[in-house]
Formats: structure tokens, C-alpha cells, sequence
């Protein structure tokens, strides 16, 4: 655990290893780490909002190429929700099934034809639930073709705003000596979401 936190808040370090060892193959590993957090629903721990935003920092210095980093880690996060949500269509219901009463795998479809293309939009900028959402897209049935374009859509918004964020803002004096503080801004910023909607629910 303590490995793993380490991980997350010191990336730029691990990231700077890895390029002056592995040259253009860090692309690999980038892509990877993105695909993984969003198509396996054991590995939302994986930084996916800390890796964008290094990245571009690191992209303003010439180290990647932002263009293609966008072009990369975009396709990496749409194949992952999707591979996410056709798991979750052939396996999910069969499993969940098993634990869950037939009344509320009824109340999940009926959520996601009701609310999903909100929800796979939005989930996409809060850690853990963009994991979990398009798994629970598949379990409730939701209509592919619908999944697919906010999919796809949500994947450019989401890779696009944090690698840009890490570009214009990465190379900044207080940010660049205070790295590990931002990435724990940008952890908290991405649960606001789902607290403003906890207290909504509650009021």
C-alpha cells in the first residue's frame, strides 16, 4: 500500500527513470496503465488523473510529444471502457446475480437507460467510479451505440483536459516544487463530484 502511494504521488520520479532508461517504449507503458485502469474493474487504483496531467508536464518539455501522447492515451482510455462494458454485458448479470436480488440488477438497467450517458460522461473524471461505470454499463444492458459515442467523447474531454492542465500549468515554479501536493489536489478535486452529489441525495 505504502509502494503503491508512492507510486501515485511521486510518479513524475518513476516517470523521468523510465524515460532515460526506456526511451519511446514509455509510450507503451503510458498506454498500458491508462487501458488497464479503465478496462479491468481490479485496478482502479492505477493513477490514470496523476499520469495525464505528469505526462503533459513533461510533454512541455520536450520529453513526449503532446499530439501523439493525446492520440495514444485517448484510444487507450475508449478501448478500455469498452473492453470494461462488454465484460460487464457477457459476465456481469451471470455473476452479480449470484449476490444480488433480481429487483436490483432491474434497477441498474433501468438507471443506465435513464441516466447512463450522463453518468459514463462524468464518471470518466472521478478515480474508482470511471472503473466501475462502464462495467455496471454493461451489467444494465445499456444501448452500446449510445455507450460508444459518450465513450468516445468522454475518453477526449478527460485525456484532453488533464494532459493540457499538465502542459500550461506543470512547468510552473510553485507547481513543479510542489508536485505531490497538486497530484493530491487533483485526487480530492476528482471526489468533489461524487460528495456534492452524496449531499445532494441526502438534502
Amino acid at each position: 500500500m505504502i509502494k503503491l502511494l508512492d507510486f501515485i504521488f511521486h510518479f513524475d520520479k518513476y516517470l523521468e527513470f523510465l524515460i532515460s532508461n526506456y526511451g519511446s517504449f514509455v509510450y507503451v507503458f503510458l498506454f498500458l496503465i491508462i487501458f488497464m485502469e479503465t478496462g479491468f474493474v481490479l485496478t482502479p487504483f492505477l493513477p490514470g488523473d496523476s499520469l495525464l496531467f505528469i505526462s503533459g508536464t513533461f510533454a512541455s518539455t520536450g520529453f513526449f510529444n503532446l499530439y501523439f501522447l493525446f492520440f495514444l492515451l485517448s484510444i487507450a482510455a475508449i478501448l478500455g471502457d469498452t473492453i470494461n462494458y462488454w465484460i460487464g454485458s457477457y459476465f456481469g448479470e451471470k455473476f452479480f446475480s449470484r449476490f444480488i436480488k433480481y429487483e436490483h440488477l432491474e434497477k441498474t438497467k433501468l438507471f443506465f437507460k435513464n441516466h447512463g450517458r450522463k453518468t459514463i460522461l462524468l464518471a470518466r473524471f472521478v478515480p474508482i467510479v470511471r472503473t466501475f461505470a462502464p462495467f455496471v454499463a454493461g451489467v444494465g444492458k445499456m444501448k452500446y451505440s449510445i455507450f460508444l459515442l459518450y465513450n468516445f467523447s468522454g475518453a477526449l474531454c478527460w485525456v484532453g483536459s488533464f494532459l493540457m492542465a499538465g502542459y500550461f500549468f506543470g512547468s510552473v515554479g510553485f507547481v513543479k516544487e510542489n508536485l505531490s501536493l497538486v497530484i493530491l489536489l487533483i485526487i480530492i478535486i476528482s471526489f468533489i463530484p461524487i460528495g456534492l452529489e452524496w449531499i445532494r441525495k441526502k438534502m
